[in-house]
């Protein structure tokens, strides 16, 4: 495999080993003991795709992409969300991954209904109430021109009278539906969303519905980012 792990288009399904039973804990701080190694995967998730490899309902799951047991995606992404998933089998960097105190960056690119004026830009960069709760600052800027995505397989809702805007907003904490729950707090409900960044890792060369493996570089830069140690080369495909 090149040293940036190559790019997979998967057949739909789960007869490429399927979803393992169960995931590690999120909480665990367990090392790995020597000689084990953990996978660590980038997913570009498709809209309408859930974060699970499993799902009583019967929605499509990631099972039919990323043909890799074990898993599990370390920072969801809801169902109309896009975008950058880390998925890994490590529990220690899963949970620092997800956890507020290590203030992971993740950056999100947002369409939303309307045109925010100054003020409701900086009431998403000071923090708004949502459920009772101040979100943590954030960094938001609006995207002129309009990011180069790839078009969602279900168009999102326009109005002929009402303008859209593209902002790129980066959140150092994680709640659920945040970036929805925050743009609709003033005035401005979103539109489309994509994850396009989480920490050092990006979605560079990956389209919707593919994966590939971390670089032993990218892993280097996100272990740092997340203050922990070095680590041997990760497992990769053969």
């Amino acid at each position: 495999m090149p040293p940036r792990g190559r790019v997979q288009r998967t057949r739909s399904g789960r007869d490429a080993g399927g979803p393992h039973p169960r995931s590690p804990r999120a909480g665990s701080h367990r090392e790995a003991p020597r000689g084990e190694e953990h996978r660590y995967l980038l997913f570009y998730k498709p809209y309408g795709v859930l974060s699970s490899f499993t799902d009583e309902e019967g929605r499509p799951t990631l099972a039919a992409y990323v043909p890799v047991p074990g898993v599990y995606a370390a920072g969801r992404l809801d169902l109309r969300s896009e975008g950058l998933l880390l998925l890994t089998d490590d529990g220690v960097l899963l949970h620092r991954v997800t956890h507020p105190r290590y203030k992971l960056p993740k950056i999100y690119w947002v369409q939303v209904e309307g045109t925010p004026s100054p003020e409701a830009l900086e009431a998403l960069r000071q923090g708004v109430w949502v459920k009772g709760e101040k979100t943590a600052p954030a960094e938001v800027e609006i995207l002129d021109p309009p990011p180069a995505l790839p078009p969602r397989p279900v168009p999102i809702r326009e109005r002929k009278d009402i303008p859209t805007t593209w902002l790129q907003i980066v959140l150092r904490e994680g709640k659920k539906r945040q970036v929805r729950h925050m743009t609709a707090a003033v005035g401005h409900p979103t539109l489309r969303l994509v994850r396009v960044a989480l920490g050092p890792l990006t979605l560079a060369d990956l389209e919707p519905g593919q994966w590939r493996d971390l670089s032993p570089e990218e892993l280097r830069a996100l272990r740092e980012a997340l203050r922990l140690g070095p680590q041997r080369k990760p497992r990769q495909a053969p």
